[in-house]
């Protein structure tokens, strides 16, 4: 049967789920996102990708900056929802938000919770080299992420994986888990299960300190560290190119079977394998130059030679 619902996200990651959502009949409310931002040279207003997605579809968009003001909670409670769905949205959802649908507020949260509650979970997983994570349809209450968990589904994270390349196989576990998971607790066919607290980890924001490559640090860290954080902010560290330091993106790396004395952060060969604290090597895959465009390590060389024993910092 078709269900009443608000749909709540903002960015790309969200898309799917929406989506799938209308494919599967459900009649969408209402669309709430996070406000449209300056962006791009000309600092030009521009919507999240849910708003611009809904927009084109002919459904109601709401941008509230805030979902404090009673204003925007009787507005909200004024739609009359069976339940409301949130992907990444942004804004926090008080209590009255919380409580107005008649079946709660679903959220589709980018990890197995109670690991990796918040806002990275992705770049967190992959840098702390879990060896799987998922998407869990959550019951939303007042805490971060505490919520009951009603269905899960997992993935495993493979040495290639990075943040973009696990950020959309999520989004495609998301989108076929949240219609199944809508149904089954408007049917009643899948009950929510309380979160244990053990294992439970904080998915912090990612931050200016965590993108600097310290190549003292163990060969499968500094891996992992430049994986998730790719494509974006981006792990980097210094390199010398012939006319002092520039800031090298790093956006792909593996971690290679040389074992070395030498100190960490030198070159050891000419393929861009690099000496970790360790004794153990990463080898660059994926680099990117200030201004520049991100470049195969063959093709960086190529145009930027850094021969064996360069210090990189």
């Amino acid at each position: 049967m078709p269900i009443r619902i608000a749909f709540m996200g903002s960015p790309g990651i969200a898309l799917g789920v929406l989506e799938a959502l209308i494919a599967a009949g459900h009649e969408i409310a209402c669309v709430y996102s996070q406000p449209p931002r300056p962006a791009g040279r000309g600092q030009k207003l521009t919507p999240t990708p849910v708003h611009a997605f809904a927009e084109a579809r002919g459904l109601e968009v709401r941008t509230p900056k805030s979902l404090k003001k009673p204003e925007e909670q009787a507005a909200f409670a004024a739609l009359n929802l069976d339940a409301a769905v949130v992907v990444a949205y942004g804004l926090i959802l008080p209590q009255p938000i919380l409580d107005a649908p008649r079946l709660g507020c679903l959220n589709m949260h980018a990890s197995i919770l109670p690991r990796w509650r918040g806002a990275a979970p992705i770049q967190r997983a992959i840098m702390a080299g879990d060896a799987e994570t998922g998407v869990d349809a959550m019951m939303m209450e007042a805490g971060l992420d505490t919520g009951p968990v009603l269905a899960s589904v997992r993935t495993p994270i493979t040495p290639q994986d990075t943040a973009g390349s696990l950020h959309d196989r999520l989004a495609a576990l998301a989108a076929e888990l949240a219609p199944r998971a809508l149904a089954g607790l408007a049917d009643g066919s899948l009950k929510p299960s309380p979160q244990i607290e053990d294992g439970m980890t904080y998915a912090q924001k990612i931050t200016a300190e965590d993108q600097r490559i310290d190549w003292t640090r163990p060969a499968a860290e500094i891996d992992c560290q430049i994986r998730g954080l790719s494509p974006a902010p981006g792990a980097w560290c210094e390199a010398d190119l012939g006319q002092g330091p520039v800031r090298l993106k790093v956006l792909l790396s593996e971690l290679t079977d040389h074992a070395t004395v030498a100190v960490p952060g030198a070159l050891i060969d000419d393929r861009l394998s690099v000496a970790c604290g360790d004794g153990r090597a990463v080898r660059l895959l994926r680099l990117q130059k200030p201004g520049g465009k991100p470049l195969a390590a063959r093709d960086f060389l190529a145009g930027s030679p850094l021969p064996e024993g360069t210090q990189l910092g």
